[in-house]
C-alpha cells in the first residue's frame, strides 16, 4: 500500500514510518520545513510539502494513495480551540476524499479518563472535565462516523506518555521542571495513574490499523494501563539526585488538570481484535534505563 502520513516527521511518525516501510508499504510524508522534509526522506519515504492548513494537498494526497494515517497535530495549548478546528477541518478533507473508498484511515487521538475506573475501547468519548484532550472528542467521533461513509476509519487513542529515546511529550517536560524547580514533584498524594506505551509499539498498532482494523474500531495503545505519578516521580528523584514532594496542580501549568486524574486505560479490545500485544519496556523501566536524564536528551 502506498500510505500518506501526517506527521511523519514527529515522535509518533518515528516509529509509524519505518513500521509501514518495513511491511513493504511505500510512505508520502506531509513537510511543513526542510528539517521535516530532510527527516522523513532519511526514514525512506517520499516527501510532499505542505501543512494541515493545505487543504487542496492534503485531499489530493488521500486520493491518490491507498490509506492515510493522520498523526499531526498543532500542539499550541495557548490556542487549543484553533488547534481543533484545525485537525477537524483536515480530517474533513479526509473524509471527502475517502468517501466510497473503502480506504483506511487511521486517527491519533488521547485514551479517555473515567474516575474510578480503566477505561476501555468502549469509553469512546470520555475525557476529564478541563483537560487539553476534551477538546479533540468531537474529532474521534467525526472519524469513527466516517464508517458510515465507506471508509475504513479508525481512531489510536494514545495514553498520556508514549515513551522512548527521544521522546519529545510530557515525561521530559516533567523532567525539565524538576531540576528547574529542584523538586521532582506530583498531585496530591500521587496515587493518581497514567497509561503508557513504548512508541516502537506504538508504531506497530498503527501499522495494524492500516491493514486490519475494521471500520469503526477504536483501539488503544497502552502498554501499561496505569502507572502512580507518585512511581514516576520517585524515580525522576532517584536519577536526578532531587527531592520527591507533592506540589499544587497549578504548578505544573497546563499539566496540572492532567496530573490531578486518576486516568488508568486498558487495550484488552484491541489485543484481542488485531493481536497486536506491547512487548517494549514498561514506562518505570525505560525511565531506569538513564537516557531521560542524559546530556543531550529532550530534558535538558
Amino acid at each position: 500500500m502506498r500510505v500518506f502520513v501526517t506527521g511523519a516527521s514527529g515522535w509518533i511518525g518515528s516509529a509509524v514510518v519505518p513500521e509501514l516501510i518495513g511491511a513493504g508499504h511505500q510512505v508520502l510524508g506531509l513537510a511543513r520545513s526542510d528539517a521535516s522534509a530532510e527527516a522523513i526522506a532519511a526514514k525512506g519515504a517520499e516527501v510532499l510539502r505542505g501543512s494541515l492548513d493545505d487543504l487542496d494537498t492534503l485531499r489530493a494526497a488521500a486520493a491518490e494513495c491507498d490509506g492515510v494515517v493522520h498523526l499531526a497535530f498543532v500542539h499550541d495549548f495557548s490556542q487549543f480551540d484553533a488547534s481543533v478546528e484545525i485537525d477537524a477541518r483536515a480530517i474533513e478533507a479526509f473524509g471527502a476524499a475517502l468517501e466510497g473508498s473503502g480506504k483506511p484511515l487511521v486517527v491519533a487521538a488521547g485514551t479517555p479518563a473515567i474516575p474510578g475506573e480503566v477505561a476501555t475501547e468502549n469509553d469512546r468519548l470520555a475525557f476529564p472535565p478541563g483537560a487539553p484532550t476534551t477538546g479533540r472528542a468531537a474529532n474521534t467521533k467525526a472519524t469513527l462516523d466516517l464508517a458510515s461513509r465507506g471508509i475504513r476509519s479508525s481512531v489510536v487513542g494514545l495514553p498520556r506518555t508514549v515513551h522512548g529515546e527521544g521522546d519529545t511529550g510530557f515525561i521530559p517536560w516533567l523532567i525539565a521542571q524538576a531540576r528547574e524547580r529542584g523538586t521532582a514533584g506530583y498531585v496530591g498524594n500521587g496515587s493518581n495513574r497514567w497509561p503508557a506505551v513504548h512508541v516502537a509499539d506504538t508504531g506497530r498498532l498503527f501499522r495494524l490499523a492500516v491493514e486490519l482494523a475494521p471500520a469503526g474500531s477504536m483501539l488503544h495503545a497502552v502498554g501499561d494501563e496505569g502507572v502512580p505519578i507518585l512511581d514516576i516521580a520517585e524515580v525522576m528523584g532517584r536519577h536526578l539526585g532531587l527531592p520527591t514532594a507533592s506540589l499544587p496542580a497549578e504548578n505544573f501549568g497546563f499539566l496540572g488538570a492532567l496530573l490531578s486524574v486518576d486516568q488508568p486505560a486498558s487495550s484488552t479490545l484491541t489485543n484481542e481484535l488485531l493481536d497486536w500485544h506491547p512487548v517494549g519496556p514498561g514506562l518505570l523501566e525505560d525511565l531506569d534505563k538513564g537516557h531521560y536524564f542524559t546530556p543531550g536528551s529532550r530534558a535538558h
